[in-house]
């Protein structure tokens, strides 16, 4: 059986000309290093659940993204850490949300499936729960950018509604299939700048923005989660394949096309058993990066660069 890997950092609204290179440097090897970390599990015959999460929690400790180290405030100043993950072999699924003190929610979220009888935890409960699994735990300022803080106070300042400043949506996620045809998918994001009121976005939500089945696919997306939350995203692509016979390609441009006649806009990845990967996005870019036991190895950011 043949392996695959694929990650994303977000979809937004980067481009060549708005983004600097040495900018657009910087995010490439970050995510070639993440990739790599997955891939490296998968080569030496890991499993997939393994190797997205190696994969997430890199991207997780790089204040680039959107999750972990470099999440985005909320209205009120402070950091709530969302995150999931699936594992297509058994459709057993983690996730936590507002979590506040967990280095690395992924695998806070593993932890959950492993070892609760639940699905979801969230905010105080979410980090007893780590706690009582002797996860590794910071003080809140070790999420905090000056970056991050500055969009916060940029949103406040132009009144700019409920979404992100830039519209990039730092979302970070991995999709793998292992050498024996397992899929897994994980899923972490710090949400939206300036949420107010407990908002809680797709990422966490399983068969919204995060979901594996080997019958299909695994799937993480990015973007504006309450429009992947209305059109259960995830699932809907596995559901495509599955039934309807579609590629993991054709089933995430379906529903990404779907989900752009709504009003909405992001991205999702997609590895299916067979070791075939794909990306789809409505936006000028996304982050992403993919590797496999063939030999593809490959990282880019903008929409023209497929």
């Amino acid at each position: 059986m043949a392996w695959s890997i694929a990650i994303h950092g977000g979809a937004g609204s980067m481009t060549p000309a708005t983004m600097p290179e040495a900018a657009q440097a910087e995010h490439l090897a970050a995510l070639e290093v993440a990739r790599d970390a997955g891939s490296a599990i998968l080569a030496a015959g890991g499993g997939a659940l393994d190797a997205v999460v190696a994969a997430v929690a890199v991207l997780e400790d790089d204040d680039k993204f959107n999750a972990g180290r470099g999440a985005v405030f909320t209205y009120h100043g402070t950091t709530e850490l969302d995150a999931a993950i699936m594992d297509g072999a058994t459709r057993g699924a983690g996730a936590v949300a507002a979590a506040t003190h967990t280095r690395n929610p992924v695998r806070l979220a593993r932890a959950v499936m492993e070892a609760s009888p639940h699905v979801l935890l969230s905010g105080p409960g979410a980090d007893e729960f780590s706690r009582e699994q002797g996860l590794k735990q910071v003080d809140p300022d070790w999420f905090a950018t000056p970056e991050r803080w500055r969009q916060l106070q940029e949103l406040k300042a132009r009144k700019l509604g409920w979404y992100d400043v830039d519209l990039k949506y730092g979302t970070v996620g991995a999709v793998a299939v292992d050498d024996a045809g397992h899929v897994a998918a994980a899923t972490s994001t710090g949400g939206l700048t300036g949420k107010r009121w407990g908002r809680i976005g797709d990422s966490p939500l399983i068969g919204a923005g995060t979901y594996a089945d080997d019958r299909a696919c695994a799937v993480s997306a990015t973007g504006a989660g309450e429009f992947f939350i209305r059109t259960a995203a995830a699932h809907e692509i596995g559901a495509r394949m599955r039934l309807l016979g579609e590629s993991a390609q054709a089933a995430a441009d379906a529903v990404i096309a779907e989900i752009g006649a709504l009003g909405g806009s992001g991205g999702v990845i997609v590895a299916a058993p067979d070791g075939s990967t794909a990306f789809a996005f409505n936006t000028p870019g996304m982050y992403r990066a993919r590797a496999d036991s063939g030999g593809l190895c490959e990282a880019a950011i903008f929409a023209e660069q497929d």
